[in-house]
């Protein structure tokens, strides 16, 4: 019988019978016939028995040795040793190849018992790390045990407490080294589903929309909602303003954060003074006040069918909304203008007004027809006041080249969804006269007062858009869009970051006393500019998708099975009537952009929020669309 050699390799030993030795190396017939070069310094011993029958009653014996027992023998000594120390310890003073053999491997195979420092040499673990370890080994094989059985539950349709508790964070925040998470991801992979339909399957996942919004709550507050009701400091007191202010508000029924409200006065001299007053809840937030650090932490409102998350308290809302028959606090910018729509002076004050009227577009809309001839009667309250507003609006529109009155429509939705998810979408055409009004004014008193921040030297978060897309800036540039040279957010204070910042900054150059809340290049202001940029995009985004949701499910209820759309680029498609965009298969390769299609409807998916859709044919332009 030839000699052989007992070797390790990548972590396992091994026999071969020895075919040459070369000093280091040895060129071997392994066990699986095949020819090897094996470096000597991975060699552990020769010997001259059968090599299959040595491997085997060597890893026998390893299999037998107390580990514990070895470990004792040797942990006395704090000194490194070598294997066959360790096999003498163990077996006594005479001690056969096989068994050195046996204990490389058992001392090879607990590497938590013995540390490896050198080829054949180890040294005892410490008493204490050893438990340390031993108590973690025991820990994992527990957690194993846990998630299994989750598993096992999971698979027979129950749902373990542990795993319902955190789902939400599985769904859609996962802590892959969670064991709930774990388990989760186990079982839809024996199960061959995903985690959503596994979790769907056992109950955990809530309806959709409340799926939805707890993925977004988990994203843009993963702290949870503060619902602390701050408590509401002493308003300053404010010159208040003439019995001749009759300040009136135009909002959606459904607006609970009367931001702006308006008034008109007839001058002696035949002019007439507008007023545009601003709600002014920054008058009474303090820097780095724990109510500053929640509009800093919010930014904004969220919008979204069927509820809103406020940027402000409820009780600041209530304290600072311009609501009717209250005396609050504002911003007024007070615009003299002549019989030719000409502004002759403006003039901004911090005062108190009294708010006589919230007037809801949708009771006064069809009664209001500025472009038809005039009645001496007023159809609602400051029915007159609203046709020459208008007119100003026009004036001002033509004066920033924006005036378009063959423009394309545009549409809002209002979606209105029941308790047992019943849908309706009401449509309403964007630019109608009472649109252009309030959007006029606003425009014009956010333009006025950035140019005043910007004269002054002042810090401010301008809107630009000198080319391109709109964006932020706290440098001001022409706003080409808008057709204005300055442009800033100031008229929306209950419920944007941005316009709360710029109201403090506007407040400093009305109160001598009052210093700005930012100084410029502050490294805190661009901070600002960034958080309020991406959440600001962040909450729109999540309103789109759940715009997007209920008109599916709006399809789906009505059982419309093809829709007509107006081609934006590609194969992107706007739906008319909905507010929903998709892709849409077949589109001829010279369709132009803005024409229209009819398209069918192939396939709706909820989860994914997707409608796939496939051409039918093309349509006429619509009878107020531009050739």
């Amino acid at each position: 019988m030839g000699k052989h050699i007992f070797y390790e390799e990548s972590g396992q030993f091994k026999v071969a019978e020895v075919v040459q030795e070369n000093g280091t190396t040895f060129l071997v017939n392994t066990q699986h016939g095949k020819r090897a070069k094996i470096k000597s310094t991975h060699v552990f011993m020769s010997f001259d028995e059968d090599a299959a029958q040595f491997l085997q009653t060597a890893t026998t014996i390893a299999a037998g040795i107390d580990v514990n027992l070895l470990w004792e023998a040797v942990v006395d000594s704090e000194a490194e040793f070598t294997a066959q120390e360790a096999a003498t310890e163990y077996f006594g003073s005479e001690v056969s190849k096989v068994e050195q053999a046996a204990i490389l491997i058992a001392l090879y195979a607990v590497p938590i018992y013995f540390y490896r420092k050198g080829k054949g040499i180890f040294k005892a673990a410490p008493e204490d790390i050893l438990h340390q370890a031993l108590a973690a080994i025991e820990r994992k094989k527990q957690q194993e045990a846990q998630v299994n059985a989750w598993v096992e539950a999971l698979l027979a349709g129950t749902l373990p407490t542990e795993i319902a508790a955190d789902t939400k964070l599985i769904l859609h925040a996962p802590n892959k080294q969670s064991l709930t998470y774990k388990a989760v991801v186990k079982a839809a992979e024996q199960k061959k589903t995903s985690p959503f339909a596994l979790l769907q399957s056992v109950g955990a996942v809530p309806s959709l929309p409340e799926y939805f919004l707890d993925g977004f709550l988990l994203t843009q507050f993963p702290k949870g909602l503060d619902t602390e009701d701050y408590p509401l400091p002493e308003i300053p007191n404010l010159p208040i303003a003439e019995d001749a202010v009759q300040a009136f508000s135009i909002d959606d029924l459904d607006t609970t954060e009367v931001d702006d409200a308006t008034s008109l006065q007839n001058l002696p001299n035949g002019n007439k003074l507008l007023g545009l007053h601003i709600a002014v809840p920054s008058l009474a937030i303090l820097p780095e006040s724990p109510l500053e650090k929640r509009v800093f932490e919010r930014q904004s409102t969220v919008y979204y069918p069927g509820g809103k998350i406020t940027m402000l308290p409820s009780s600041w809302i209530a304290a600072f909304s311009l609501d009717e028959g209250k005396l609050r606090p504002a911003i007024s910018l007070y615009v003299e203008v002549d019989p030719q729509f000409e502004v002759v002076r403006t003039e901004t004050k911090l005062e108190a007004i009294h708010i006589v009227n919230n007037l809801r577009i949708q009771n006064i809309e069809q009664a209001f027809l500025p472009e038809q001839p005039h009645s001496s009667n007023e159809a609602f309250p400051h029915h007159h006041a609203m046709n020459w507003m208008y007119d100003f609006a026009i004036a001002r529109m033509k004066a920033r080249g924006k005036y378009d009155p063959d423009r394309q429509p545009q549409y809002d939705y209002n979606i209105v969804v029941d308790k047992d998810e019943h849908v309706q979408i009401k449509v309403r055409q964007r630019g109608s006269p009472i649109d252009t009004l309030v959007s006029e004014l606003m425009i014009y008193a956010n333009s006025t007062w950035a140019e005043m921040l910007h004269n002054a030297k002042v810090a401010c978060l301008f809107r630009v858009q000198p080319t391109g897309r709109v964006r932020m800036s706290t440098q001001s540039e022409p706003h080409v869009g808008l057709g204005v040279q300055h442009y800033a957010w100031f008229s929306s204070p209950l419920r944007r970051g941005a316009d709360y910042i710029n109201q403090k900054q506007l407040i400093s150059l009305l109160e001598p006393d009052t210093q700005p809340r930012f100084v410029p290049q502050e490294s805190m202001l661009f901070a600002a500019l960034r958080d309020f940029e991406s959440t600001y995009n962040a909450y729109s985004e999540f309103q789109r998708q759940m715009e997007a949701y209920w008109s599916l499910i709006y399809i789906q209820q009505e059982g419309i099975q093809e829709l007509t759309g107006q081609l934006i680029r590609d194969d992107l498609v706007r739906i008319e009537g909905l507010p929903l965009m998709g892709r849409v298969h077949g589109i001829p390769v010279d369709a132009m952009p803005k024409s229209r299609m009819k398209i069918a409807i192939t396939g709706i998916d909820l989860v994914q929020i997707s409608i796939s859709l496939n051409y039918m044919n093309a349509l006429m332009p619509l009878a107020n669309e531009k050739a």
